[in-house]
């Protein structure tokens, strides 16, 4: 089967060029790109990638218009900050034309300097290897996602793709108060949920013992606390933005 892999990016210079190249082996590669105004585009094009402009319409819509730009079928999906591994690519190319809509991928990501293999964030499996005829991005605000159309099985590969997630606490924190939280509460209040007074005192201190007690973040040291530290400060900041919303 032929493979477009399929790249979004935005200023994102330091990052594209390991993930253009970890995708290499596919049949072609294609970098959306959000009128990026650093060297995002000539470092692609630069790598044989074919790259397209189009302004921001937000990540969902972005990344299906990536898939529906690509020439095959079937897509990889991969964000800048995420690269294929070796392993990844030989199980992909071993695959012969598949029966499934597509696959889920383990993903595994590092932080602090380590790759975290516990809480919420490991295996964390995405649906990033799929049959553009089959499958489609889910068009929603926040944690967008392929959704593969009814009646259709998915598989599963065991090899990871390796994200290179958040630049440092500070950018960790920004993510969380200027994104995170606000598109949750948005979509929430769009689907309208109401935030109780009980959910703002008591989501926080869940989320962090779940997290950090019984998916086990404790065993990936300072990394894992502060994950669970985070993943805390995100629900109790959404639904108190949810109940200031609703006020």
């Amino acid at each position: 089967m032929k493979i477009s892999a399929v790249i979004i990016a935005f200023n994102e210079e330091a990052k594209i060029a390991d993930a253009v190249r970890s995708v290499g082996w596919a049949d072609e590669v294609v970098v959306v790109d959000s009128e990026s105004t650093d060297a995002t585009r000539v470092i692609a094009q630069s790598l044989g990638a074919r790259v397209i402009v189009r302004a921001w319409p937000g990540f969902s819509k972005q990344k299906q218009f990536a898939v529906d730009a690509a020439a095959n079928e079937w897509i990889f999906s991969l964000d800048a900050d995420e690269r294929a591994t070796d392993e990844l690519r030989d199980e992909i190319l071993s695959l012969n034309e598949p029966d499934v809509a597509g696959y889920t991928i383990p993903r595994l990501s590092f932080y602090m300097g380590r790759a975290i293999r516990h809480g919420n964030w490991y295996p964390d499996r995405q649906l990033r290897l799929f049959d553009r005829r089959r499958a489609r991005w889910k068009d929603v605000a926040i944690h967008e996602s392929v959704e593969v159309n009814a009646g259709e099985s998915v598989g599963k590969l065991r090899s990871d793709i390796l994200h290179y997630t958040f630049e440092g606490i500070r950018h960790h924190a920004d993510m969380i108060a200027n994104r995170y939280a606000p598109l949750s509460a948005e979509e929430m209040n769009a689907k309208g949920r109401r935030a109780s007074i009980a959910q703002i005192v008591f989501g926080g201190p869940i989320a962090f013992i779940a997290t950090y007690i019984f998916k086990l973040g404790f065993l990936d040291g300072l990394p894992g606390f502060c994950i669970a530290v985070f993943a805390a400060y995100n629900v109790f900041l959404k639904h108190l933005l949810l109940r200031e919303m609703q006020k």
